[in-house]
């Protein structure tokens, strides 16, 4: 989305889906989150969300996103945030808020989804999910058929071959 703001009249305004809202009620999470550490993040974007506001929740969520730790405190210098926040990593009272943000998302096009999820123009749709992410002007045609895909009467769904598997 932040490429396609660069070529397109379009504004992200963030908001938070928890994978853990999402599947905790499942029996086996689809994550592999057994010790419900994808919370972690979550509780931190809440805790930005909370005190600064959607613009800030997609500095840190982009700055973290760059990151292959778990460095909460880094990522949100990075992001010219307050480190301290990393704390609320473990503050399960910024779960009930998350499971809100999430409900909120869900609700725009059901729960047999995941993230991300994406309403512009009156439709909302889930996707697109992307082993590669497209620059310039390739970001907007990506958006600009998303937007005339989703926003055909009777559209559900659309998926391509599986990604190839990136062996490091």
């Amino acid at each position: 989305m932040l490429e396609v703001t660069q070529v397109r009249p379009v504004t992200v305004r963030w908001q938070i889906l928890s994978l853990s809202a999402l599947n905790e009620h499942l029996d086996e999470d689809p994550e592999g989150d057994t010790e419900g550490y994808l919370w972690f993040p979550a509780r931190v974007c809440a805790a930005v969300e909370r005190r600064y506001g959607k613009a800030a929740l997609g500095e840190f969520y982009s700055m973290y996103g760059k990151r292959d730790d778990w460095d909460f405190a880094a990522a949100l210098k990075e992001a010219g945030l307050a480190p301290e926040l990393a704390e609320a990593a473990t503050d399960e009272d910024l779960d009930d808020e998350l499971r809100a943000s999430t409900a909120r998302g869900i609700a725009m096009v059901g729960g047999h989804i995941g993230t991300p999820i994406v309403a512009a123009g009156g439709i909302a749709f889930f996707g697109p999910v992307i082993s590669q992410v497209p620059r310039g002007e390739h970001a907007g045609l990506l958006w600009d058929g998303l937007l005339v895909v989703a926003g055909t009467p009777g559209f559900h769904e659309l998926k391509g071959p599986p990604a190839p598997e990136i062996v490091s």
